[in-house]
Protein backbone atom coordinates (compact mmCIF):
# COMPACT_ATOMS: atom_id res chain seq x y z
CA UNK A 1 0.00 0.00 0.00
CA UNK A 2 1.12 3.22 -1.29
CA UNK A 3 2.06 6.36 1.42
CA UNK A 4 -0.24 7.97 -0.70
CA UNK A 5 -3.53 5.43 -0.73
CA UNK A 6 -2.68 5.89 3.51
CA UNK A 7 -2.41 9.53 3.60
CA UNK A 8 -4.99 11.46 1.06
CA UNK A 9 -2.67 14.76 2.41
CA UNK A 10 0.58 15.42 3.42
CA UNK A 11 1.09 16.98 6.97
CA UNK A 12 1.68 20.06 6.56
CA UNK A 13 -0.43 20.68 3.60
CA UNK A 14 -3.24 19.83 5.93
CA UNK A 15 -1.91 22.54 8.44
CA UNK A 16 -1.62 25.06 5.96
CA UNK A 17 -5.59 24.62 4.60
CA UNK A 18 -6.64 24.16 8.20
CA UNK A 19 -5.13 27.56 8.80
CA UNK A 20 -6.41 29.08 5.51
CA UNK A 21 -10.29 28.07 6.26
CA UNK A 22 -9.47 30.07 9.61
CA UNK A 23 -9.92 27.12 11.79
CA UNK A 24 -8.87 27.48 15.64
CA UNK A 25 -5.11 26.41 16.92
CA UNK A 26 -6.63 23.58 18.57
CA UNK A 27 -8.02 21.94 15.71
CA UNK A 28 -5.60 22.62 13.11
CA UNK A 29 -3.34 20.70 16.38
CA UNK A 30 -5.57 18.09 15.83
CA UNK A 31 -6.17 17.24 12.78
CA UNK A 32 -2.37 17.28 11.84
CA UNK A 33 -1.86 14.69 14.99
CA UNK A 34 -4.52 12.38 13.64
CA UNK A 35 -3.08 12.40 10.33
CA UNK A 36 0.12 11.33 11.62
CA UNK A 37 -1.39 8.58 13.80
CA UNK A 38 -2.77 7.23 10.54
CA UNK A 39 0.28 6.83 9.15
CA UNK A 40 0.95 3.90 11.90
CA UNK A 41 -2.35 2.10 12.23
CA UNK A 42 -3.94 -0.62 11.38
CA UNK A 43 -7.57 -1.15 9.28
CA UNK A 44 -10.39 -1.86 12.17
CA UNK A 45 -10.76 -5.68 12.00
CA UNK A 46 -13.78 -6.55 11.49
CA UNK A 47 -15.54 -10.31 12.12
CA UNK A 48 -15.29 -12.24 8.78
CA UNK A 49 -14.64 -9.26 6.55
CA UNK A 50 -11.13 -8.31 4.98
CA UNK A 51 -11.20 -3.88 4.95
CA UNK A 52 -7.88 -4.18 3.13
CA UNK A 53 -9.44 -5.97 0.17
CA UNK A 54 -12.03 -2.89 -0.14
CA UNK A 55 -11.65 -0.10 -2.50
CA UNK A 56 -10.60 1.71 -0.07
CA UNK A 57 -7.82 4.33 -2.77
CA UNK A 58 -9.55 7.60 -3.05
CA UNK A 59 -10.46 9.63 0.17
CA UNK A 60 -10.97 12.59 -1.76
CA UNK A 61 -9.05 15.59 -1.38
CA UNK A 62 -9.33 18.26 1.42
CA UNK A 63 -8.05 21.21 -0.16
CA UNK A 64 -10.43 21.00 -2.82
CA UNK A 65 -12.72 24.00 -3.52
CA UNK A 66 -16.23 23.85 -1.60
CA UNK A 67 -19.60 25.25 -2.85
CA UNK A 68 -20.66 28.71 -1.33
CA UNK A 69 -24.41 29.02 -2.01
CA UNK A 70 -27.44 26.28 -2.01
CA UNK A 71 -27.06 25.43 -5.43
CA UNK A 72 -30.19 23.96 -7.50
CA UNK A 73 -30.39 20.60 -5.25
CA UNK A 74 -31.29 16.95 -6.98
CA UNK A 75 -35.23 16.25 -6.46
CA UNK A 76 -34.39 13.18 -4.50
CA UNK A 77 -33.33 16.02 -1.67
CA UNK A 78 -36.23 18.49 -2.69
CA UNK A 79 -39.05 15.67 -1.52
CA UNK A 80 -37.39 15.38 1.82
CA UNK A 81 -36.92 19.02 3.44
CA UNK A 82 -38.65 21.94 4.28
CA UNK A 83 -37.00 25.34 3.44
CA UNK A 84 -39.59 27.48 5.13
CA UNK A 85 -38.81 29.50 8.19
CA UNK A 86 -39.94 27.08 10.31
CA UNK A 87 -37.50 24.23 9.40
CA UNK A 88 -34.34 23.06 11.40
CA UNK A 89 -32.23 22.21 8.80
CA UNK A 90 -28.98 21.41 7.37
CA UNK A 91 -27.65 20.79 4.18
CA UNK A 92 -24.32 19.85 3.06
CA UNK A 93 -22.73 18.99 -0.37
CA UNK A 94 -19.79 17.48 -0.63
CA UNK A 95 -17.69 19.01 1.52
CA UNK A 96 -19.57 22.06 2.83
CA UNK A 97 -22.61 23.06 4.46
CA UNK A 98 -24.63 25.19 1.96
CA UNK A 99 -28.12 25.15 4.09
CA UNK A 100 -28.36 25.34 7.76
CA UNK A 101 -31.34 27.28 10.39
CA UNK A 102 -32.28 26.84 13.21
CA UNK A 103 -35.79 28.83 14.54
CA UNK A 104 -35.58 31.60 16.54
CA UNK A 105 -37.74 29.78 18.82
CA UNK A 106 -35.17 26.96 19.30
CA UNK A 107 -32.29 29.67 19.45
CA UNK A 108 -33.52 31.81 22.11
CA UNK A 109 -33.73 28.49 24.20
CA UNK A 110 -29.77 28.66 24.05
CA UNK A 111 -30.40 25.13 21.27
CA UNK A 112 -27.24 25.09 18.86
CA UNK A 113 -27.93 23.62 15.70
CA UNK A 114 -25.03 24.06 13.15
CA UNK A 115 -22.06 22.83 10.80
CA UNK A 116 -19.41 21.32 12.97
CA UNK A 117 -17.01 23.82 11.50
CA UNK A 118 -19.35 26.63 12.13
CA UNK A 119 -19.70 25.22 15.96
CA UNK A 120 -15.37 25.09 16.15
CA UNK A 121 -15.03 29.09 15.83
CA UNK A 122 -18.38 29.99 17.52
CA UNK A 123 -18.06 27.82 20.07
CA UNK A 124 -15.16 26.29 20.23
CA UNK A 125 -14.44 26.33 24.11
CA UNK A 126 -17.94 23.61 24.16
CA UNK A 127 -16.82 21.71 21.18
CA UNK A 128 -13.24 20.99 22.06
CA UNK A 129 -14.68 19.22 25.21
CA UNK A 130 -16.67 16.75 23.25
CA UNK A 131 -14.79 16.23 20.01
CA UNK A 132 -13.31 13.06 19.28
CA UNK A 133 -13.67 12.02 23.15
CA UNK A 134 -15.90 8.72 21.94
CA UNK A 135 -14.50 7.61 18.52
CA UNK A 136 -10.52 8.55 19.47
CA UNK A 137 -8.24 9.32 16.93
CA UNK A 138 -5.70 6.41 17.81
CA UNK A 139 -8.31 3.40 17.75
CA UNK A 140 -7.38 2.42 14.20
CA UNK A 141 -6.42 4.05 10.59
CA UNK A 142 -10.06 4.91 9.57
CA UNK A 143 -10.90 6.92 13.04
CA UNK A 144 -7.40 8.79 12.83
CA UNK A 145 -8.25 9.16 9.22
CA UNK A 146 -11.47 10.59 10.03
CA UNK A 147 -10.34 12.91 12.61
CA UNK A 148 -7.88 14.44 10.30
CA UNK A 149 -9.89 15.24 7.21
CA UNK A 150 -13.45 15.41 8.24
CA UNK A 151 -15.70 18.20 6.91
CA UNK A 152 -18.96 20.01 7.40
CA UNK A 153 -20.96 17.99 10.06
CA UNK A 154 -23.23 19.01 12.51
CA UNK A 155 -23.25 20.53 15.74
CA UNK A 156 -26.22 19.96 17.81
CA UNK A 157 -26.48 21.29 21.64
CA UNK A 158 -29.50 20.74 23.99
CA UNK A 159 -29.45 22.89 27.39
CA UNK A 160 -30.78 21.55 30.35
CA UNK A 161 -34.40 21.39 30.50
CA UNK A 162 -35.00 22.25 27.31
CA UNK A 163 -37.76 19.61 25.27
CA UNK A 164 -37.65 19.68 21.23
CA UNK A 165 -41.02 18.27 19.78
CA UNK A 166 -39.79 18.49 16.02
CA UNK A 167 -37.04 16.54 14.86
CA UNK A 168 -33.94 18.37 13.63
CA UNK A 169 -32.64 17.23 10.15
CA UNK A 170 -29.41 16.83 7.41
CA UNK A 171 -29.42 16.42 4.65
CA UNK A 172 -25.86 14.88 3.21
CA UNK A 173 -25.48 15.35 -0.71
CA UNK A 174 -22.51 13.57 -2.45
CA UNK A 175 -22.31 14.41 -6.19
CA UNK A 176 -18.73 14.66 -6.30
CA UNK A 177 -15.50 12.74 -5.91
CA UNK A 178 -13.01 14.61 -5.72
CA UNK A 179 -13.49 16.29 -2.23
CA UNK A 180 -13.24 14.60 1.02
CA UNK A 181 -16.78 13.73 2.25
CA UNK A 182 -16.56 12.88 5.89
CA UNK A 183 -19.05 14.53 7.32
CA UNK A 184 -19.23 14.32 11.62
CA UNK A 185 -22.30 14.59 13.51
CA UNK A 186 -21.75 15.52 17.29
CA UNK A 187 -24.91 16.01 19.64
CA UNK A 188 -24.59 17.14 23.87
CA UNK A 189 -28.34 17.14 24.97
CA UNK A 190 -27.39 18.35 28.56
CA UNK A 191 -29.48 17.16 32.01
CA UNK A 192 -33.18 16.00 31.61
CA UNK A 193 -33.79 17.45 27.98
CA UNK A 194 -35.19 15.97 24.90
CA UNK A 195 -34.33 15.82 20.92
CA UNK A 196 -35.18 13.81 17.98
CA UNK A 197 -32.33 14.04 15.08
CA UNK A 198 -32.82 13.13 11.82
CA UNK A 199 -29.95 12.74 8.80
CA UNK A 200 -29.85 11.44 5.22
CA UNK A 201 -26.97 10.48 3.49
CA UNK A 202 -27.51 10.70 -0.65
CA UNK A 203 -25.04 10.14 -3.55
CA UNK A 204 -26.22 11.22 -7.33
CA UNK A 205 -24.33 10.93 -10.54
CA UNK A 206 -20.47 10.13 -8.94
CA UNK A 207 -18.45 9.19 -11.90
CA UNK A 208 -15.70 7.21 -9.59
CA UNK A 209 -15.22 5.55 -6.75
CA UNK A 210 -14.90 7.63 -3.13
CA UNK A 211 -14.99 6.19 0.28
CA UNK A 212 -17.42 8.08 2.90
CA UNK A 213 -15.40 7.90 5.99
CA UNK A 214 -18.13 9.00 8.89
CA UNK A 215 -18.39 9.64 12.48
CA UNK A 216 -21.23 10.61 15.03
CA UNK A 217 -20.81 11.24 18.84
CA UNK A 218 -23.93 11.59 21.11
CA UNK A 219 -23.98 12.89 24.47
CA UNK A 220 -26.57 12.10 26.70
CA UNK A 221 -26.43 13.48 30.52
CA UNK A 222 -28.57 12.87 33.68
CA UNK A 223 -32.03 11.79 32.64
CA UNK A 224 -31.87 13.05 28.69
CA UNK A 225 -33.55 11.96 26.04
CA UNK A 226 -31.97 11.46 22.14
CA UNK A 227 -33.71 9.71 19.13
CA UNK A 228 -31.56 9.39 16.22
CA UNK A 229 -32.46 8.32 12.84
CA UNK A 230 -30.50 7.54 9.91
CA UNK A 231 -30.86 6.91 6.39
CA UNK A 232 -27.58 5.61 4.14
CA UNK A 233 -28.56 5.13 0.39
CA UNK A 234 -24.78 6.15 -1.04
CA UNK A 235 -24.94 4.66 -4.57
CA UNK A 236 -22.36 2.02 -5.72
CA UNK A 237 -19.47 4.20 -5.92
CA UNK A 238 -19.58 5.12 -2.78
CA UNK A 239 -17.46 2.67 -0.15
CA UNK A 240 -19.68 3.89 3.07
CA UNK A 241 -18.02 3.25 6.42
CA UNK A 242 -19.46 4.51 9.59
CA UNK A 243 -18.86 4.95 13.31
CA UNK A 244 -22.06 5.78 15.38
CA UNK A 245 -21.55 5.96 19.00
CA UNK A 246 -23.67 7.20 22.16
CA UNK A 247 -22.38 8.03 25.77
CA UNK A 248 -25.50 7.21 28.40
CA UNK A 249 -25.53 8.43 31.23
CA UNK A 250 -28.15 8.35 34.53
CA UNK A 251 -31.46 7.69 33.56
CA UNK A 252 -30.77 8.93 30.31
CA UNK A 253 -31.90 7.52 26.41
CA UNK A 254 -30.15 6.49 23.47
CA UNK A 255 -33.27 5.47 20.66
CA UNK A 256 -31.21 4.26 17.49
CA UNK A 257 -33.06 4.47 13.98
CA UNK A 258 -31.14 3.10 11.23
CA UNK A 259 -31.80 2.23 7.67
CA UNK A 260 -28.55 0.64 5.45
CA UNK A 261 -29.33 1.39 1.57
CA UNK A 262 -26.19 2.18 0.04
CA UNK A 263 -25.25 0.51 -3.35
CA UNK A 264 -21.94 -0.43 -2.59
CA UNK A 265 -19.75 -1.89 0.34
CA UNK A 266 -20.75 -0.55 3.34
CA UNK A 267 -19.75 -1.36 7.39
CA UNK A 268 -20.98 0.55 10.39
CA UNK A 269 -20.87 0.04 14.12
CA UNK A 270 -23.71 1.43 16.26
CA UNK A 271 -22.65 1.50 19.92
CA UNK A 272 -24.21 2.30 23.34
CA UNK A 273 -22.17 3.02 25.88
CA UNK A 274 -24.49 2.37 29.32
CA UNK A 275 -22.26 4.74 31.45
CA UNK A 276 -25.08 5.43 34.06
CA UNK A 277 -27.25 3.79 36.64
CA UNK A 278 -31.00 3.37 34.89
CA UNK A 279 -29.58 3.92 31.30
CA UNK A 280 -31.45 2.62 28.19
CA UNK A 281 -30.43 1.96 24.52
CA UNK A 282 -32.89 1.00 22.09
CA UNK A 283 -31.48 0.21 18.30
CA UNK A 284 -33.39 -0.73 15.42
CA UNK A 285 -31.28 -1.81 12.17
CA UNK A 286 -32.38 -2.29 9.06
CA UNK A 287 -30.20 -3.43 5.76
CA UNK A 288 -31.12 -4.70 2.30
CA UNK A 289 -28.28 -5.97 0.20
CA UNK A 290 -28.40 -6.58 -3.47
CA UNK A 291 -25.84 -6.86 -5.95
CA UNK A 292 -22.36 -8.10 -5.44
CA UNK A 293 -23.14 -5.80 -2.14
CA UNK A 294 -20.35 -6.70 0.90
CA UNK A 295 -21.50 -5.51 4.30
CA UNK A 296 -20.88 -5.61 7.52
CA UNK A 297 -23.10 -4.46 10.63
CA UNK A 298 -22.46 -4.46 14.17
CA UNK A 299 -25.15 -2.84 17.19
CA UNK A 300 -23.15 -3.05 20.30
CA UNK A 301 -24.20 -1.79 24.04
CA UNK A 302 -22.18 -1.69 26.88
CA UNK A 303 -23.40 -1.85 30.52
CA UNK A 304 -21.62 -0.10 33.51
CA UNK A 305 -24.54 1.53 35.07
CA UNK A 306 -26.85 -0.77 37.25
CA UNK A 307 -29.83 -1.41 36.27
CA UNK A 308 -29.42 -0.32 32.87
CA UNK A 309 -30.81 -2.40 29.85
CA UNK A 310 -30.54 -2.81 26.12
CA UNK A 311 -32.68 -3.86 23.40
CA UNK A 312 -31.49 -4.51 19.93
CA UNK A 313 -32.83 -5.61 16.56
CA UNK A 314 -31.01 -5.86 13.58
CA UNK A 315 -32.92 -7.34 10.60
CA UNK A 316 -31.28 -7.88 6.81
CA UNK A 317 -32.85 -8.61 3.53
CA UNK A 318 -29.79 -10.29 0.85
CA UNK A 319 -30.86 -10.75 -2.44
CA UNK A 320 -29.08 -11.79 -5.80
CA UNK A 321 -25.05 -12.13 -4.68
CA UNK A 322 -25.06 -9.79 -1.57
CA UNK A 323 -23.54 -11.33 1.42
CA UNK A 324 -23.67 -9.93 4.89
CA UNK A 325 -22.20 -10.03 8.44
CA UNK A 326 -24.64 -8.87 11.26
CA UNK A 327 -23.06 -8.60 14.66
CA UNK A 328 -24.83 -8.20 18.11
CA UNK A 329 -23.11 -7.77 20.56
CA UNK A 330 -24.23 -7.40 24.60
CA UNK A 331 -21.05 -6.65 26.73
CA UNK A 332 -22.08 -6.43 31.19
CA UNK A 333 -19.23 -5.05 32.89
CA UNK A 334 -18.80 -6.43 36.41
CA UNK A 335 -20.94 -4.09 39.08
CA UNK A 336 -23.64 -3.55 36.29
CA UNK A 337 -25.97 -5.41 38.73
CA UNK A 338 -29.78 -5.65 37.36
CA UNK A 339 -28.77 -5.31 33.80
CA UNK A 340 -30.66 -6.23 31.10
CA UNK A 341 -29.72 -7.13 27.15
CA UNK A 342 -31.86 -8.62 24.61
CA UNK A 343 -31.29 -8.70 21.13
CA UNK A 344 -32.28 -9.83 17.85
CA UNK A 345 -30.16 -10.67 14.42
CA UNK A 346 -32.11 -12.00 11.50
CA UNK A 347 -31.20 -12.47 7.78
CA UNK A 348 -33.85 -13.11 5.39
CA UNK A 349 -32.16 -14.43 1.94
CA UNK A 350 -34.06 -14.29 -1.62
CA UNK A 351 -31.54 -15.73 -3.65
CA UNK A 352 -29.46 -19.02 -3.25
CA UNK A 353 -26.35 -17.03 -4.18
CA UNK A 354 -26.80 -14.80 -1.32
CA UNK A 355 -25.05 -14.78 1.82
CA UNK A 356 -26.15 -14.49 5.40
CA UNK A 357 -23.99 -14.86 8.86
CA UNK A 358 -25.64 -13.70 12.40
CA UNK A 359 -23.45 -13.72 15.18
CA UNK A 360 -25.09 -12.72 18.18
CA UNK A 361 -22.63 -12.32 21.17
CA UNK A 362 -23.12 -12.12 24.87
CA UNK A 363 -20.01 -11.55 26.96
CA UNK A 364 -20.84 -11.02 30.61
CA UNK A 365 -19.16 -10.19 33.68
CA UNK A 366 -21.76 -10.52 36.34
CA UNK A 367 -24.01 -12.54 38.03
CA UNK A 368 -26.82 -10.55 39.04
CA UNK A 369 -28.45 -9.53 35.21
CA UNK A 370 -30.47 -10.79 32.32
CA UNK A 371 -29.61 -11.31 28.93
CA UNK A 372 -30.80 -12.79 25.75
CA UNK A 373 -30.24 -12.91 22.16
CA UNK A 374 -32.11 -14.67 18.92
CA UNK A 375 -30.55 -15.23 15.98
CA UNK A 376 -31.53 -16.48 12.90
CA UNK A 377 -31.10 -16.84 8.64
CA UNK A 378 -32.93 -18.46 5.90
CA UNK A 379 -35.26 -18.20 3.26
CA UNK A 380 -38.84 -16.95 2.74
CA UNK A 381 -41.23 -19.51 5.00
CA UNK A 382 -43.18 -21.43 2.03
CA UNK A 383 -45.79 -21.93 4.93
CA UNK A 384 -46.59 -18.10 4.98
CA UNK A 385 -46.32 -17.70 1.18
CA UNK A 386 -48.73 -20.70 1.34
CA UNK A 387 -51.07 -19.30 3.64
CA UNK A 388 -51.71 -16.08 1.89
CA UNK A 389 -51.68 -17.07 -1.69
CA UNK A 390 -54.51 -19.44 -0.25
CA UNK A 391 -56.24 -15.64 0.39
CA UNK A 392 -56.40 -14.88 -2.62
CA UNK A 393 -53.23 -13.37 -2.54
CA UNK A 394 -50.29 -13.61 -6.08
CA UNK A 395 -47.11 -15.03 -5.10
CA UNK A 396 -45.10 -12.21 -5.75
CA UNK A 397 -47.28 -9.83 -3.33
CA UNK A 398 -47.14 -12.20 -1.02
CA UNK A 399 -43.36 -12.50 -0.98
CA UNK A 400 -44.07 -8.13 -1.38
CA UNK A 401 -45.60 -8.40 2.50
CA UNK A 402 -43.69 -10.97 4.10
CA UNK A 403 -40.93 -9.12 3.35
CA UNK A 404 -42.20 -5.50 4.59
CA UNK A 405 -43.66 -7.21 7.67
CA UNK A 406 -39.49 -8.63 8.53
CA UNK A 407 -38.52 -4.96 8.36
CA UNK A 408 -41.32 -3.20 9.63
CA UNK A 409 -39.80 -2.57 12.96
CA UNK A 410 -37.91 -0.02 11.80
CA UNK A 411 -39.47 1.42 9.00
CA UNK A 412 -42.25 2.42 11.05
CA UNK A 413 -40.49 4.29 13.96
CA UNK A 414 -38.50 6.77 11.36
CA UNK A 415 -40.07 10.19 13.02
CA UNK A 416 -39.99 12.28 9.57
CA UNK A 417 -43.16 11.47 7.02
CA UNK A 418 -41.11 12.10 4.32
CA UNK A 419 -38.32 9.66 5.33
CA UNK A 420 -40.57 6.73 5.68
CA UNK A 421 -41.65 7.22 2.93
CA UNK A 422 -38.27 7.87 1.13
CA UNK A 423 -37.01 4.41 3.10
CA UNK A 424 -40.23 2.58 1.83
CA UNK A 425 -38.89 3.05 -1.49
CA UNK A 426 -35.48 2.21 -0.87
CA UNK A 427 -36.51 -0.61 -0.12
CA UNK A 428 -38.95 -1.16 -3.03
CA UNK A 429 -36.23 -0.48 -5.54
CA UNK A 430 -33.36 -2.41 -3.95
CA UNK A 431 -35.71 -4.84 -3.77
CA UNK A 432 -36.52 -4.87 -7.74
CA UNK A 433 -40.09 -4.21 -7.12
Amino acid sequence: MTTQTVLPVEAEQLKQISQKQGEPVWLTESRTKALRLAEGLDLPKLEKTRLDRWNLSNFGDFGAARSEALQQLPDSVHSLVDLTEQSNLLVQRNAGTVFARVTPELAAQGVIFTDLETATREHGELVQKYLHTIIKPDEHRLSALHAALWSGGVFLYVPKNVVIDTPLQSIFLLDEADSVFAPHVLIVAEENSQVTYVDNYISVNLSESIVHNGASEVYIKQGAKVQFASVHHLGEQATDLTYRRAVVENDGSIEWIVGEMNGGDSASETLSILKGNGSTSDAKVIAVGSGSQRLNYTTKAVHFGKSSSSQMITRAVMREGATAIINGITKIEKGATKADGQQTEKVLMLSPKARGDANPILLIDEDDVTAGHAASVGQVNPEQIYYLMSRGISRANAERLIIYGFLAPVVSDIPLEPLQKQLQGLVERKLGQ
